[in-house]
Order: structure tokens, then sequence, then C-alpha cells
């Protein structure tokens, strides 16, 4: 992600690229999208982050949630 980018525009590219992919037959769950949210977004965000690690289990929470959380900052 970006430094400039929105969570928006960040969310739609990520789901962008997860449907292309899909479309060639592959298995692509969200859980890997979402597994994959806290090494590429920006510092600014790593308190949203921490604070969802600590109080729910990321291979259980849904992609929907994730970017609820981090567009409500």
């Amino acid at each position: 992600m970006k430094e400039t980018e929105t969570i928006k525009q960040y969310s739609d590219k990520l789901l962008s690229n997860a449907n292309k992919v899909r479309l060639l037959g592959t298995q692509f769950f969200d859980s890997r999208i979402v597994e994959k949210i806290p090494v590429t977004i920006p510092e600014r965000y790593e308190v949203s982050i921490a604070a969802l690690e600590n109080t729910k289990d990321l291979s259980k929470i849904t992609l929907a949630k994730v970017l609820h959380v981090l567009q409500a900052l």
C-alpha cells in the first residue's frame, strides 16, 4: 500500500487482484488476504492491526471486518 492511498483504494486493488487469481481457477481465500494485510499497510495502521491481533484470531476474522477497522481511522 502506498502512503497516499486510502484503505478503500487499497482494498479495491486487493479484491481486484484476488478476483483475477480466482478467474484463473485457483482457490484464493479471503483469509489469505487477511494474513497479508498487516505486512503491506503503512505504519500509521499498526495500532489498529495490533488491536485486532490482540482481541481476535486473525485466522478467523473476516476480510470485511479488517477493512472496516482500518477505514475507521
